[in-house]
């Protein structure tokens, strides 16, 4: 065996060895709940790692996955969104509270037995709870946040919809909804009648949306692994009195061929199933 070849292997055994360990490390602040919540959701909490230190200064993110991940097997809610770009090496400095919808819509009211069971178990900043939540999920995002909308400090909603039939409360929150016009899923008529609805009534002054042109079901995905999404959500607070959105961090259509660039490792895009 050449010189070459030999630094070769221990390069590939010795990196493979590192990723394995940080995956590890990763894992190790993600807690399953089962069961803790009587006819309510299973769900995950992530703790960041400079948890210890933050504490009642930690914001909270609850992700709202879409109907491909709908099961009874809490590990399915893990395959895309924010706990797998933790995997990959996004850094997310906040709780993230993924539920695992077993079937059916998100039901609002265990979204939020959900996060009042975090609340009560983990010390966090009630003033920044923020939901995001895509397809299916984008629904929920819609749903609890026009059901709870003082408890929520800001809400991104991807290629979904809303199934309230008073959705005044969406006006009352930062909200940014995205949308593909080549989803062949989830039509953009969905996301576009929230949008009518709520300038119908002079509720879009906290309210940005995009209708990203060609853009399909599944590529919004993407915007789950950008930096800049949990940047625009950590930018707002209940405690701001006139609950104004943050127009100033953009992300655009172009933004998710390189969704990936800045994260650690180098894994091939989660496989996302249209809903």
């Amino acid at each position: 065996m050449t010189t070459s070849k030999a630094k070769r292997i221990i390069f590939t055994f010795l990196f493979t060895f590192c990723c394995a360990m940080s995956t590890t490390a990763q894992i190790d602040f993600l807690q399953a709940n089962r069961n803790v919540i009587p006819g309510g959701y299973d769900f995950w909490v992530y703790t960041p790692e400079e948890y210890y230190y933050t504490q009642e200064h930690t914001p909270c993110i609850i992700f709202l996955h879409g109907a491909s991940l709908c099961s009874r097997n809490l590990n399915r809610s893990r395959r895309y969104g924010p706990l797998d770009a933790i995997v990959r090496g996004r850094q997310i400095p906040a709780l993230v509270i993924v539920p695992q919808n077993p079937g059916g819509a998100w039901n609002p009211e265990k979204i939020n037995d959900v996060l009042e069971w975090t609340k009560k178990n983990y010390a966090m900043d009630s003033t920044r709870v923020y939901v995001i939540g895509m397809s299916l999920g984008g629904y929920g995002t819609l749903d609890f946040a026009g059901t709870y909308p003082k408890k929520v400090a800001a809400a991104m909603a991807l290629c979904g919809g809303c199934s309230l039939t008073d959705q005044t409360g969406l006006g009352e929150l930062p909200l940014w909804i995205i949308h593909g016009t080549g989803d062949r899923a989830v039509s953009v008529r969905k996301s576009q009648t929230v949008v009518e609805g709520l300038k119908a009534k002079g509720l879009d002054k906290r309210l940005r949306f995009d209708w990203w042109k060609g853009a399909s079901h599944g590529a919004l995905a993407r915007v789950l692994y950008m930096a800049k999404t949990y940047d625009w959500l950590f930018s707002h607070t209940t405690k701001d009195p006139e609950r104004n959105v943050n127009k100033v961090i953009d992300i655009k259509m172009s933004d998710l061929k390189n969704a990936y660039e800045d994260m650690i490792r180098d894994y091939p895009d989660p496989e996302v199933i249209d809903d």
